[in-house]
This record gives structure tokens, C-alpha cells and sequence, in this order.
């Protein structure tokens, strides 16, 4: 039984025809687009855009919080405070080379869902192109990818939400139901986070109910939390000092580097997209256009509030962990605050949503293939959606935020987020090789030029996480083959052939 053992394309689409696996197909490129838009513009937008422009000094305990990068640099010295500096006003520019970099993944991502439009995304090409340990492990990893970055949205959501009802009624939780009892170093300790456990379950409930109403839901937060982005620019744009830009990148281009490693991470998301593929009505079409789109409206959105901030603050100013607010507390545009503050907010529900629409689609892919159990792909008779998959992710997900605070574990996020990039990337080569007449309604131009670029780009990205993540990461794909070997591996449908 050969481990890299294929499931043909054919074979992929005509399990997806099953009538008691099927999923409902309502979604077009407008609501594909509100998708990628929802995951990828969260609060990021509002917090890591001043720590990017002002740079940051990173506290490194041990070796093990040292990146490889800092090892090829400081040597020995790794384990010592590092300096990262910021890219000044050019943090606009950083955006702009981050989304052309994601540009690159985009495009493959294009080109395999529109020729492959199931369900599970990146685990689903690896299982037609690259073999079923490799679909396992990017699968597995997804798993990882979007449970751990919800985890960190619902905590951050508690925490917005009870300083929005303090700011408007005066009123906020008890400690005790607020904050959970494992809290991060010196932070508050609780019972239970219960805020991050509630709107995890909201949002599994509205996901439950179908993905149409899962989408106009998400479309109507997305056109609010745009709706406030446009509102700071356009408030806070008579605030602009043109001396808060000189200069422009006062650290040069290694700042802008450096700034463009930070933010990358905020265009994560946009390869959810991919995930609503057996949802399309029209996948060909419709999939490079949402994914694409996704790309160049938040490369806009992300520019515009980078250069009205490093315009109304001096950069140095805005490593804070609300660098927004705080510039506009500063001029005192409260009234302005209260918007961003409902942007934010908006933002991470959008993303809460978006995410765990995703990860239900991953478990319920990799059942229908007999990976998992088949409860995972188990099909509601009225709203056609994986409910079990979608009810347990929730409590996978709320559980964990009550209890603990995730956000020391986001990297694991970006670190499975990036592996399945490479995959992705390599898997629009190997496939050109491998079924070169196969019909592409869209492809990637310059091959192997393009995937190559993807990988590289992404793989340098790797580098500069902490060795800490990478042990966690290989931690995890561990769990992962015991759980393969033993089970999946003899339950596939696959087995025997």
C-alpha cells in the first residue's frame, strides 16, 4: 500500500457528485471575493501596520525563540535582545512587495482550484498531484492552520468587546468570565473566557445554517469593516502632516524588508478562497477571479490606512498594540475611534467566520476520502452543509480560547500557512509535467518561473520564524502520522489499490 499513492482528478470530481456528499452550490465571484476579503482584512490592519512603520526590539529568552535567520546573522548572539527596524512611512511600499510576493502563490492557487474545484483546498491538489502522505500532512496541517488562528481571533475579539462596552455603557464582564486561567505572563487570570467561546458558537451556528447565509452574513461585516477603513482614511486624511513622511524609509530598503516580513502574515487568508470551490456555481470562472480580487482590493485597503497613519503620527510613535487608536486618541478624534474600534471588531468576526468555514471543509474533504471518521463528512438533509464538522470545530476552537491565551501559538498558524503555499507552488509544476493537456480555464504564466518565485519567497519567509514554531510544527506533524499510520492509511479509499 504506496503511501504516495494518487487519487486521480476524475475520480476527486465524481465523489463530489455523490447525493449524500454533496454540497450545495450557491456562491459567485462576488461573494468568492467578500470570502478572501473577510479572512484576509482582520484587526491586523489596525495593529500590525504601526509595529511594521516603527519597528520593534524583540526580547529572545533562549536559542530557541532565535529564527534561522538570526542564526546565520548573530551567530553565537542569537539568544540576545534583537533589533528589528521599522520601515518608516515606506510601510506602504512593504505592502505593496508583500501582496506582489503573495501574488505569485496566488496564481497557483488559481490555476489548481479552477481545474480541480473540490473542497480542501491545498490537501485535496497534494492527494491528486503529489501523493496521499503528502495530502495527509498539508491536511493535517490546515487543521493546525485555521484552529489556532481562530483561537487567537476570539481571544482578541473578548478582549475588544469589553472595552467597547466599557467606552460605551460603563460596563464589562466580571474577571472571572472574561479572561481565561491560563493567561499569557503577567496577564489577568480567570475562570473561563466566556466572550471567546459565545461568538465562536454564533458563528458555527450561522455556518450551520448554509453557506448562503454564511456568505450574505460575511458580505454584510465585510462591507462594514470596509466602510470603516475608507472612514478613517477620509477622516483622519485632514489630520496629514506631510513631515510625519520625511523620511520616507528612514532605514532603507533592509527597513522595508523588514516591514514587509511583519505584514505578510496579514495577507494570510486569501487561500480560503480555494476551500468554498465545491460551493461555486461556476469554479472555472469564478475562483481566479475572487482569489485575485481578494489580493488587489486588500493590497489597496492596506496602503491607504498605511499612509494616512505614517501621515497623521510620526512612526516612531506607533509600536503600540493599537497604534490607530492611540494616533487618534492623540488628535482627539474619538468619535473616529469608536468606528475603528467597530472596524476591528467586524473584522474579526469576518475572519472568525471565514476560517472556520474553511476548516470544516478541510475535515469534511479528507472523511469523505476515509482519512477521518466518517461522521466528519456526514451532510445536513435541509441546509446541505458538513454540520458535525462544523459544530465540532466551533467547540475545538471556543473551548481552547476560554481556557488558555493562543496568541503566543499564532505562528504555528503562519508557519502551516506558508508549508502549504510550497506545496501548492510545486504542485502547478509537477502537474504541467504530469497531465500537460489536462483543460486549464486559467493558468499560471512563466512556468516554472512563477511556482519557483512562490516557493522561494515563502521558504525565506519560513526561515525567519522561531525555532521554537519549527519544533512545534514537527510536534505536530508527529501526532498527525500517528494518527495516519494506524488508521487513515488503512481506512483510505485508496487502500488496496
Amino acid at each position: 500500500m504506496s503511501i504516495f499513492r494518487t487519487k486521480s482528478i476524475d475520480a476527486l470530481i465524481a465523489a463530489s457528485e455523490d447525493p449524500q456528499k454533496k454540497l450545495r452550490r450557491t456562491l459567485g465571484p462576488w461573494s468568492l471575493t467578500a470570502l478572501g476579503i473577510g479572512a484576509v482584512i482582520g484587526s491586523g490592519i489596525f495593529t500590525l501596520t504601526g509595529t511594521a512603520a516603527a519597528g520593534k526590539v524583540i526580547p529572545v529568552q533562549s536559542i530557541l525563540n532565535a529564527t534561522v535567520i538570526d542564526l546565520v546573522l548573530y551567530g553565537s548572539h542569537a539568544g540576545s535582545q534583537l533589533g528589528r527596524p521599522g520601515a518608516g512611512p515606506a510601510i506602504t511600499v512593504s505592502f505593496i512587495l508583500v501582496a506582489f510576493a503573495c501574488a505569485f502563490a496566488g496564481l497557483c492557487y488559481a490555476e489548481l482550484a479552477s481545474m480541480i474545484p473540490i473542497a480542501g483546498s491545498a490537501y485535496t491538489y497534494a492527494y491528486a498531484i503529489l501523493g496521499e502522505i503528502i495530502a495527509w500532512i498539508i491536511g493535517w496541517d490546515l487543521i493546525l492552520e485555521y484552529a489556532v488562528s481562530n483561537m487567537s481571533v476570539a481571544v482578541g475579539f473578548s478582549a475588544y468587546m469589553q472595552d467597547l462596552c466599557e467606552n460605551l455603557f460603563g460596563f464589562h464582564l466580571p474577571d472571572k468570565w472574561a479572561y481565561p486561567p491560563f493567561p499569557a505572563p503577567g496577564g489577568p487570570a480567570g475562570w473561563f473566557n466566556v466572550p471567546a467561546l459565545v461568538i465562536t458558537l454564533l458563528v458555527t451556528w450561522v455556518l450551520v445554517r448554509g453557506v448562503r447565509e454564511s456568505a450574505e452574513t460575511n458580505t454584510i461585516m465585510v462591507l462594514i469593516k470596509m466602510a470603516a477603513i475608507v472612514i478613517f482614511c477620509l477622516g483622519a486624511a485632514r489630520a496629514i502632516s506631510p513631515g510625519n513622511w520625511r523620511p520616507f524609509a528612514p532605514h532603507g530598503f533592509s527597513g522595508v524588508l523588514t516591514g514587509a516580513s511583519i505584514v505578510f502574515f496579514t495577507y494570510i487568508g486569501f487561500d480560503s478562497v480555494s476551500t468554498a470551490a465545491e460551493e461555486c456555481r461556476n469554479p472555472q470562472r469564478d475562483l481566479p477571479v475572487g482569489i485575485i480580487a481578494t489580493l488587489v482590493v486588500c493590497t489597496i485597503l492596506y496602503s491607504s490606512v498605511a499612509l494616512v497613519l505614517t501621515g497623521i503620527a510620526k512612526y516612531q510613535t506607533l509600536g503600540t498594540d493599537s497604534p490607530v487608536a492611540d494616533a487618534l486618541k492623540a488628535l482627539g478624534y474619538n468619535r473616529l475611534r469608536l468606528v475603528v474600534t467597530a472596524g476591528a471588531l467586524t473584522g474579526m468576526i469576518s475572519s472568525l467566520l471565514v476560517y472556520q468555514y474553511g476548516q470544516a471543509r478541510i475535515w469534511f474533504a479528507m472523511s469523505r476520502d476515509r482519512l477521518l471518521p466518517a461522521l466528519f463528512s456526514a451532510v445536513h438533509r435541509r441546509f446541505q452543509t458538513p454540520h458535525v464538522s462544523t459544530w465540532i470545530a466551533g467547540f475545538v476552537v471556543g473551548i481552547p480560547a476560554g481556557i488558555w491565551d493562543i496568541d503566543t501559538f499564532a505562528e504555528l498558524s503562519n508557519i502551516g500557512t506558508l508549508f502549504a503555499f510550497v506545496l501548492v507552488s510545486a504542485g502547478v509544476i509537477v502537474l504541467r509535467r504530469k497531465q500537460p493537456e489536462r483543460p486549464r480555464s486559467f493558468r499560471v504564466p512563466f512556468v516554472p518561473l512563477f511556482p519557483m518565485i512562490s516557493i522561494v519567497c515563502c521558504g525565506v519567509l519560513m526561515m525567519g520564524l522561531p525555532l521554537l514554531t519549527w519544533l512545534r510544527f514537527v510536534v505536530w506533524l508527529l501526532v498527525g502520522f500517528a494518527i495516519y499510520f494506524p488508521f487513515g492509511r488503512k481506512r483510505s479509499a485508496l487502500a488496496g489499490q
